[in-house]
């Protein structure tokens, strides 16, 4: 493998015994800012609209809060988004946050 050339495996060591995808995605995980949820009795604190702007809704009852990388997590909303609206189409009902979480990871 050439020094300079491009590994899109997770399982690929680079030269110097390293894997760099997850370097890659350590970095990323660096960049990002925290987020920070909290669950009260009657209703969960996520945010306040005017200070916060990664959290997007994937449906009435769901949200994303995401940090790193703007691709990476459009790539999740839009699949989240996608299981959400096949169960509701199927079931009738919102999907369970659970599921939509098991599914998405």
């Amino acid at each position: 493998m050439a020094e300079h050339s491009y590994s899109f495996s997770l399982t690929t060591f680079s030269p110097s015994g390293k894997l760099v995808q997850i370097e890659y995605a350590l970095a990323a995980v660096a960049g990002g800012a925290p987020s920070v949820g909290i669950k009260a009795q009657m209703k969960s604190i996520l945010y306040d609209e005017q200070s916060v702007h990664k959290v997007e809704p994937i449906t009435k009852h769901i949200g994303l809060v995401y940090s790193g990388m703007g691709p990476d997590y459009r790539v999740l909303l839009h699949r989240a988004r996608k299981l959400a609206q096949q169960y509701y189409l199927v079931y009738q009902e919102p999907i369970p946050t659970a599921q939509l979480v098991q599914r998405v990871a």
